[in-house]
């Protein structure tokens, strides 16, 4: 039993070590939430709950021998991103040159916050992976507890970073601007993250 604690702790580590980024993305997922109405505060957790159990299924898989995801395409997911960025920002600089007032972007509901939060973290399967691949059962039931304690931290911290009076007047102004920009850089960075998996 005494290695119970020294695996939650390896948990957390692990769990705050591969998902600082995520962080950010909550984040850009509440202003949109704010700004607006979508998606709603609901469909990010829900989505964060999913897209999280997808990546630990997958992990989980790989370590027990099973690949259902080889390491070389991961990069694939970088297009989901950078698409919806192309597609958005083509659409504002549109709304720009009409003189109209482009609308607020939106990551979609709860499949595009579980979409988001899997292409976020491709790049934790390498993590993840070995850390299941040679843990017992009981460490990896405390380990999932931890994920998932994680997760709700995580959805309240993004939600606070954005209740601050000058950021919502900042996302008021630019955030037709700030998503899509992020869905860019979010697709850029996984790109980087997994081109070299594999």
């Amino acid at each position: 039993m005494s290695s119970l604690p020294a695996s939650a702790a390896t948990a957390v580590a692990l769990f705050a070590g591969t998902n600082v980024d995520d962080l950010v993305v909550l984040a850009l997922l509440n202003a949109a939430s704010r700004t607006a109405g979508r998606p709603r505060r609901r469909e990010i957790w829900a989505g964060q709950y999913l897209g999280f159990a997808v990546l630990v299924g997958l992990s989980l898989a790989a370590g027990r021998g099973l690949s259902l995801l080889p390491a070389r395409w991961l990069w694939l997911l970088a297009l989901i991103p950078f698409t919806l960025g192309v597609v958005t920002v083509t659409r504002v600089i549109r709304a720009v040159r009409r003189g109209e007032r482009p609308a607020p972007p939106s990551a979609g509901g709860l499949l595009g916050v579980a979409a988001l939060t899997i292409v976020d973290g491709a790049d934790n399967l390498a993590a993840y992976t070995p850390v299941f691949a040679t843990a017992g059962r009981a460490q990896i039931v405390v380990m999932l507890v931890v994920f998932a304690v994680g997760v709700a931290v995580w959805c309240l911290a993004g939600s606070l970073l954005v209740r601050h009076g000058r950021i919502i007047g900042v996302l008021g102004r630019h955030g037709h601007w700030i998503l899509p920009i992020a869905f860019l850089l979010i697709g850029l960075y996984t790109l980087q993250r997994t081109a070299h998996l594999g």
